[in-house]
Parts: C-alpha cells; structure tokens; sequence
C-alpha cells in the first residue's frame, strides 16, 4: 500500500517526524540499520540547554521545552551547566558565558560544586537551565504515537534507489520496495546522499565527527550532582552519566557519512584539555565511541520541501541539536506539509527553509 509519507532515516529526527505525521496520514519509515538511533542519536551527549546554538536554533529548542516536560511523563532531569576557563581564556570565556546565559561565580564556588577542578581554574560561570535528556524515553515515546496511528515502522532497511512516477515516490531497500507520496528526508549524515538518488540537488551537508570517552568516577567522588562542564571555547566538555563521567574533545574533523569510530590521538589531546583543568588524571578508560554531528552550511536545520521538487521534503542538518530540537523541528515539518500556519515565526521558518540555498 502507498503511504502519504515515507520517511528514511530511524534517528530522532525521522521517528519524531513518524509521530507528527502519523496524525495527517499513512506513514512509512525506512531505517538501515538493525534497530532505530544507531547512528548520531544513539550516541548524543543527552543534554538540552536552550541557548545552546545559532538563533533559529535556540528558537526551536526553547519552542521544544514544554513537550520534554509531558512526553512520557516528563524526560528531562536537572543537571546544570559550568564554564570553565584558565588563565588567558578571557575572551572565549566571556563570549561563551554571555551566548548560555551563564552567571560568573567565584572560582571557590565552582570547587564547591565540582571538587574535582583544580589549581588552573581562573574563571566559572554556572546556571541551572540545562537537563538530562531521557532520551530512549523520549524515542520511545514518539515511537508509540506513530504506531497507535499505525505507521509502519522498517529496519534493516537501507535505502539503495529512489524514483518517482505518477506522483508516488518509490524506494528500493533491503526490505522491499516501498512507497509514498511525500519523501522526508531524516537520513542524518547521509542526507545528501538520498538527495542524489532522488534527483535533487544536495544542499552541501557536512558530517563532522565528535569523540567521547567514559571514565569512572575520579577519585570516587559523587558526580550524582555535580553539572555539566565546559571548557571555553568549547574545546571540551565533560558530564556525568550513570556513575561515571563522559568526556568529549568537542573536536569538529570533517567526514563521510560512515558508521563513525574515535581517533585515538584526537581523544588523547582532549582528555589532556580535560587533565589540565582537574586535579585527577584520567588513567583507564571504560569505553570510547564517536558520532557525526551533520551540518548545514551555514549551521542551522534545513526543514521543508525543496524548492526544486515540493514532494522532497528536509528534515536534516540537526548537527549537535537534534534531540533537543525534536519536538519542535517536527511539528514545523508536520506544519508545512499540512499547510497550516507555523507555531514558530515567520522570520524562523524561512531561516530554517531549504529556500534560502537558492
């Protein structure tokens, strides 16, 4: 049977948009892998600070706040958000702050909070608005909206041809051919791609890899607690995560849209900016990982039908914003197809629109 709408890509973008459009009609879902978030979702710092990102952004995470708070019941948990710098980091330090809305504090303050920091601390600046993502509850709880309006839902499915005849997109996968009328386009790092298949012109997407490592708990402390932290300039980020504490380099290395892995130096050379700031070094790792944080060119999502082919539809270039953008990325997207006036503003949609790449 024809959906109205098939969808590629099983992330957070794909499966919010699977939930939303489950209401306007039929819909399909084509993911690749054995199991949906594999890929950038699957592998997310799990953090929504609303501020966080270029001003479409922030628009649309601060439109999402009040879905986290309902969906399954409410999937955020406080953590809070520190900016740390060292002696000479005035200026990356101070713009960072200004950007989050962050307060400085008193350096004793900040070891109050994080004992862990030490001797080169120079300068902090904290706030409470930042949360844990509950993000398998959140996927989940998308995942169940789309299926009690009965979307179909296919892994294993990679997508390896598009066409389109008599106004029905028709796409060749693993699975089985599927169709639909309306194409969206969630396929994370492999956007572009799909845009080459199905005979639209690729809009210049980027994915950028992002290491991380998981360390126990230094020094035996509680991290229970403690808020996230953040070089400034963003040259790495450290949260807590189930006992244990997540560090990440933040590098951005340009990449192919692959099943990602970390590079060892690069995550050494973090964990080093990381040492530098603490007061006890990192000496076993419990794991390690990387994902492709995939951009626009000018950084901000691109969600809409493509100017060249309306039945093409972006819901792409989420970059380190996708869970907390999800909520209200979708509902635009939902918005559009169902010709119904936009929640976020005028000046918004058209920075997020695929039209301004024309």
């Amino acid at each position: 049977m024809t959906a109205d709408f098939l969808i590629i890509g099983g992330g957070i973008a794909g499966v919010s948009a699977a939930a939303r459009l489950s209401h306007l009609g039929r819909v399909t879902l084509l993911e690749a892998e054995d199991h949906l978030a594999h890929h950038a979702s699957g592998r997310s710092a799990a953090l929504f600070e609303p501020n966080y990102g270029l001003a479409p952004v922030v628009a649309l995470s601060q439109a999402s706040e009040d879905h986290f708070h309902e969906a399954g019941g409410g999937v955020l948990s406080p953590r809070g958000l520190m900016l740390v710098a060292g002696a000479g980091e005035d200026a990356a330090f101070e713009a960072d702050a200004r950007a989050l809305g962050l307060d400085e504090i008193a350096a004793a303050d900040a070891r109050a909070m994080v004992p862990l920091l030490g001797p080169a601390l120079a300068r902090a600046a904290h706030a409470d608005h930042a949360w844990d993502i509950d993000t398998d509850r959140l996927i989940q709880s998308f995942l169940r909206e789309a299926k009690e309006n009965r979307a179909e839902v296919v892994t294993r499915a990679r997508v390896t041809g598009l066409g389109r005849d008599r106004g029905v997109w028709r796409a060749t996968t693993a699975a089985g051919e599927r169709e639909g009328r309306i194409l969206v386009n969630a396929a994370g790092a492999w956007v572009d791609e799909v845009a080459r298949m199905a005979g639209v012109r690729p809009l210049g997407f980027t994915p950028l890899r992002r290491s991380m490592a998981r360390i126990p708990a230094p020094a035996g402390h509680d991290l229970s607690r403690w808020p996230m932290l953040m070089g400034a300039g963003e040259t790495w980020y450290a949260k807590p995560d189930a006992g244990a504490l997540i560090v990440s380099p933040s590098e951005e290395d340009p990449s192919h849209p692959h099943d990602a892995w970390p590079d060892d130096l690069v995550l050494a050379e973090g964990l080093a900016r990381y040492e530098a700031m603490v007061t006890t070094p990192v000496t076993r790792l419990l794991a390690s990982w990387a994902g492709l944080r995939t951009f626009a060119p000018d950084r901000v999502l691109v969600i809409g039908p493509d100017p060249s082919e309306p039945s093409f539809v972006w819901l792409s270039g989420q970059g380190g914003y996708g869970f907390q953008t999800s909520p209200a990325a979708s509902r635009l997207a939902a918005d559009l197809l169902a010709g119904r006036p936009p929640a976020l503003d005028t000046g918004t949609v058209a920075a997020l629109s695929p039209a301004r790449f024309v």
